[in-house]
């Protein structure tokens, strides 16, 4: 029903049916708001969130919850939602908030330096000196914007692998996916600390 909804606004929809097939699109695709239900199966909807939120997606995130008290609201709100709705529902109230989230989301727009370039993080590329755009699939966009925000720190590939690949057995997709974006921007662009993990580098 709210995916019909939101497509007759003129909105662009994906639809997951539990928390990991969510942080799976979230990863894999550029959203600027998402709605999560508290109640999902297999895996809570607060989780989820931490869960993209650790991964570095910023988009806004609305919850959408049967459980009202004040107690549930700051859970959610913690674990990084930006806005929460309680069940049952005003339809124009929910378009209302979904609307505003979005323009607040356009308004933090962010752009974090790496190297000479820039990662432009609502549009999940990177601009090169020249002007030319490198796009990032989901995944090498986190990781990228999760090392471009802290560029002092020196991360452990089990670190990376907890934030960006939860829920993924094989420890070396860090590994491979540092390979991808040098690959894509030039081996400079995240330097190796041997013995201690990865930080920016620059290109």
């Amino acid at each position: 029903m709210l995916a019909d909804l939101f497509t007759q606004e003129g909105y662009r929809v994906d639809v997951a049916l539990d928390a990991q097939q969510g942080l799976h699109l979230a990863l894999d695709r550029v959203h600027r708001v998402m709605v999560v239900d508290r109640g999902l199966p297999a895996a809570d909807g607060v989780d989820l969130i931490r869960r993209l939120r650790r991964a570095g997606i910023t988009a806004r995130v609305l919850v959408l919850t049967a459980l009202g008290d004040a107690a549930d609201r700051v859970a959610g709100l913690d674990a990084g939602a930006d806005d929460y709705l309680g069940k049952p529902f005003d339809v124009d109230e929910l378009l209302a908030r979904v609307r505003a989230l979005l323009r607040r989301h356009l308004d933090a727009a962010e752009v974090l330096a790496v190297g000479a370039a820039e990662l432009d993080v609502a549009r999940r590329e990177v601009r090169l000196p020249g002007g030319a755009q490198v796009p990032l699939s989901g995944r090498e966009f986190a990781l990228l914007r999760l090392l471009a925000s802290h560029p002092r720190t020196v991360y452990a590939r089990r670190d990376l692998h907890s934030r960006i690949f939860a829920g993924a057995s094989a420890d070396s997709l860090v590994d491979t996916y540092v390979y991808y974006l040098r690959r894509k921007l030039g081996r400079g662009v995240i330097r190796t600390v041997h013995g201690l993990g990865y930080r920016l580098g620059g290109l």
